[in-house]
């Protein structure tokens, strides 16, 4: 028998990494609020992976409470990810996919572009999506990585902050509100830069975000989340320092 995987966190993008991993042959533990970590730790105290798939707002409570038995089996899905994120924890070098697929109740997940991940367990997480037909790609070091992240970063901050203004779909943003998309972008990317403590091939991620709105040109701007990812972010241009007047403008005319 296959070695088995612990899921953390059943919602809707949860699932479909469970039952991808199922059908490899992998027994799945799942994990909800009410389950003891430690006591799962202690009868599994070697998975071959414990995917954690809680929300952004969840992810630095849970890791908080993750058994050190399991820190070397640690996989990692959220928004707006960033290895400082994951830093602080001692993680030995965590599996982490930057996920380009969405999930709704009660629809087929639909892939954008194929999801960029690297770690241990990256070509477990390759070939699980692959038996539900969602691509994903391996990429090579744990720098392509960080920027895989920021490229999602600045995609879903940009369209969801943009949103708030423009209403409609991400192919509307780029042709018909450019100028308002980059400048959201720019200063979206002043606050990543901070985030990863380096300057930021704007250009690069500038054509990454681009990718983005191709796979998928009539996926909507702004989620539920939208406004509350721009608070997050105006909170951390606040911590580094930053002026961000676009944002700052959209939030105004926004609330």
């Amino acid at each position: 028998m296959k070695k088995p995987v612990i899921v953390i966190g059943l919602g809707e993008m949860g699932s479909v990494f469970a039952r991808a991993i199922l059908k490899l042959g992998h027994p799945v533990y799942p994990v909800t609020r009410t389950s003891n970590l430690d006591e799962l730790a202690s009868e599994i105290p070697e998975p071959a992976m414990v995917l954690i798939s809680v929300g952004e707002n969840d992810l630095q409570p849970c890791l908080k409470q993750i058994p050190v038995a399991w820190h070397k089996n640690i996989t990692l899905l959220q928004n707006e990810l960033l290895p400082r994120d994951w830093e602080p924890y001692n993680l030995p070098d965590p599996t982490v996919i930057s996920v380009w697929f969405e999930k709704k109740k009660g629809q087929d997940s639909k892939v954008l572009i194929p999801s960029p991940c690297y770690g241990a367990n990256a070509a477990l997480l390759v070939d699980a999506l692959a038996s539900l037909d969602i691509p994903a790609r391996e990429v090579s070091s744990s720098d392509e990585l960080e920027e895989e992240l920021l490229i999602k970063n600045v995609y879903i901050l940009t369209t969801n902050i943009s949103g708030l203004i423009t209403k409609g779909n991400v192919k509307d943003l780029w042709d018909n509100h450019i100028d308002l998309a980059l400048e959201v972008a720019n200063e979206v990317m002043d606050i990543q830069a901070t985030l990863v403590g380096h300057d930021l091939n704007r250009e690069k991620l500038i054509k990454g975000f681009e990718a983005g709105i191709d796979g998928d040109h009539e996926h909507m701007c702004m989620g539920r989340s939208a406004p509350a990812r721009l608070a997050r972010a105006i909170e951390l241009a606040d911590k580094a320092g930053l002026e961000v007047k676009k944002l700052r403008q959209i939030q105004k005319e926004t609330t």
